[in-house]
Formats: structure tokens, sequence, C-alpha cells
């Protein structure tokens, strides 16, 4: 009994030295790339297999990191919002090809004519030949879009659909704009805001999606930081809430991590709403990009990965995806930065060998 008893002890013990060292190292890696809170996730279709928050909340503060701190999700907001238009389209809400104008066919006539044949599967799969725009861009300005958030995403898109194409309309074109009109599309199909239908998602999944900087509302939450590693004060960004569809999502990582683990599990067959052929086509049944998706073969394993990134000015996101092995890999930063990628790219390698991706 007694050597059992030990035995066990040191298995225990082993573990937990183990899971210390890794935790160190993780943390080393969060220092050197000057990243002031570093929170990572590995999980499957039903477990949690790997989750930490390191670092600080705020450079240079007390405020220490925590499990459930928010994080907003940049450009990773598309893979909430595709999912969404899936559901809405398979509620018959709206159709794949509906066009854009057929919504809104009073912006119609001061639209570029090459716009016109566009359809929420274009937007949602960046199929639509548009410019790219992000919040540094100069024009518009806030003097130009008035009235509330959606009003002033109505007078966004009408502005920008006046602009001149970039491409060809079935080469993908990675353009913010093509997802703040896909969410105006669904607002119009189910006379919902996008916030509304964003909370009503996120509560039938269990998870608290919201909006903006997470220390807008509690500065006891991250602040972002710049590549300076400044700090960005509590703000309302209004060009932010005029991409909210593509961009600014925030929420706690054990909350995405039911998000993707809820992805993981429609793509092994185990979804009540959607096929496992329905899942597979969402993440890469189209080249390089599909419904909220990029697509690519991991050149050391050769396993395929869905993925996406986020960079909304002052933080990092990154999620990918792997099937064949059932896990997924999920990274946050409070810091954007050329130095914060790269530990984040440095850290996802780890995880991927450590755990066969």
């Amino acid at each position: 009994m007694k050597k059992i008893f030990f035995s066990f002890l040191f298995l225990v013990l082993f573990n937990n030295t183990n899971a210390q060292k890794n935790i160190s190292f993780i943390d080393s890696i969060r220092v050197k790339h000057n990243i002031p809170e570093l929170a990572y996730a590995v999980v499957s279709a039903d477990s949690i297999l790997e989750i930490q928050a390191l670092g600080y909340q705020r450079i240079n503060s007390k405020y220490k990191a925590k499990i459930d701190d928010k994080f907003r999700l940049g450009s990773i907001t598309k893979t909430v919002t595709a999912y969404l238009a899936a559901l809405l389209v398979k509620e018959e809400k709206i159709k794949w090809d509906t066009k854009f104008f057929d919504l809104y066919p009073e912006l119609k006539a001061k639209s570029n004519p090459a716009t016109y044949n566009f359809t929420l599967q274009d937007f949602i799969t960046f199929r639509a030949g548009i410019n790219t725009w992000s919040y540094g861009n100069d024009t518009p300005t806030q003097e130009e879009i008035k009235g509330n958030n959606q009003q002033q995403r109505y007078e966004f898109i009408a502005w920008f659909l006046q602009q001149n194409p970039a491409t060809e309309k079935q080469s993908v074109s990675w353009s913010n704009p093509s997802y703040v009109a896909a969410g105006l599309m669904l607002e119009k199909a189910t006379g919902k805001t996008y916030e509304l239908l964003v909370k009503e998602l996120g509560k039938s999944l269990n998870i608290n999606f919201d909006f903006g900087q997470p220390n807008l509302k509690d500065k006891n939450q991250p602040w972002g930081h710049d590549e300076n590693l400044e700090p960005e004060k509590p703000a309302l960004n209004y060009k932010l809430n005029w991409l909210s569809s593509a961009g600014n999502i925030n929420v706690s990582l054990p909350d995405y991590c039911k998000f993707i683990q809820m992805q993981l599990q429609g793509l092994s067959g185990k979804s009540k709403v959607f096929t496992k052929e329905e899942f597979e086509y969402m993440h890469y049944g189209l080249p390089e990009f599909s419904f909220g998706w990029n697509s690519e073969i991991n050149e050391k394993s050769k396993l395929k990965y869905s993925f996406h990134n986020g960079n909304p000015g002052t933080f990092l996101t990154k999620v990918y995806i792997c099937e064949a092995i059932n896990k997924a890999f999920i990274l946050f930063a409070n810091v954007q930065s050329e130095e914060a990628d790269k530990g984040l790219l440095l850290l996802l390698e780890e995880l991927q060998n450590k755990y066969g991706g």
C-alpha cells in the first residue's frame, strides 16, 4: 500500500513540476516578446486540454492576468458573424444568394454599378471585389456619418459602395466592409441590430459576447497596447462601431473556447444544427477563404487547418483548428506589434508540437 501511495505521489509531483516548467517557459516567451498579458488554450471537441492567462492586464501595473479576462477579437469577430449568417440561412431568414440591394434598394442608384449583384455569400466569403478599409483610413469622417450605431453603419456602407471596386468579383478580396455589408443584411432580414443578434447567439451557447474595448465598461479588464507598449485608455471608437460585424467583439478566453469547441463538434459530426459536410464546407469548402475561415496545409505536419487572426490596433488574436487531430489552438494578447506576433507564432508552434499538430 505504501509503495502505491508513494508512486501516486511521485506522479502528482512530477506532473505538477512539468506543468510549472511549461508555464515558466511560456511566460518567458511573453516577457521576451513584450506582451503584457498572454492568454492561451488548447481544446478538443469535448475537453479543455490546457488554458492559462499570464502577465498583467496593463503594463507597469499591479493588475495580474485573470482567466476570465476579456480580449477584443479583431477580425476573429468574422468567425462569429459568418456562423450567425449560416444559422439565419438555415432558419430561412435570408438566403446566401440574397443580393444586398434586394434588401436596401434605396441605396442602389448612387452605388457603383459593379456592386449591384453582390450577395450575402459574396460578402461572407470575401468574393465581393471591393476595396479594403479599416480604422486607420481618414475618410469618411465622423462628421459625415450620423445617427445611432446602426444608422452609422448604414451611412458608412452607403458611402463605401459608391467607391470603385478593387478586384474581380470571384477573387478573394480581404475587405472589412464586406462584413459590414453582411452585418447590415442580417439586420434587415431579422429586424434586429447586429449587437442583439450576437447577444442572442451568445445566450444560446452560454457565451457572454460584448463589444468594444474591454476596459471601457470595467477598468479592471485588460487594456490594449500599441507597438510602443502605450496602453489604450477607455474610449469609444466610432470607426470600430462601423466595423462592428467585422472586428469589434470582445470575449473571455473560456467563452471563446466554447465557440471553438462547438466548431470542432460540428466538424466531427456531432452538431444538432449543421451536418459534418456543412461544417467542413464552412471551414474550407472554397479556396483560401470560406465562410469566415482561412484554410491552409501546415508545411511541417502536412495537416489541414482552418484559422483566423485578429489585429484591431491594440490586441492580437489567433485561432487554429485542425479537424484531423480534433484540436484547436487559441492565443490572445493585449498588444499589437510585430514582436508580439512573433511570440504568439512561437507559442503556437510549441503547442502544435506538444499536441501532435
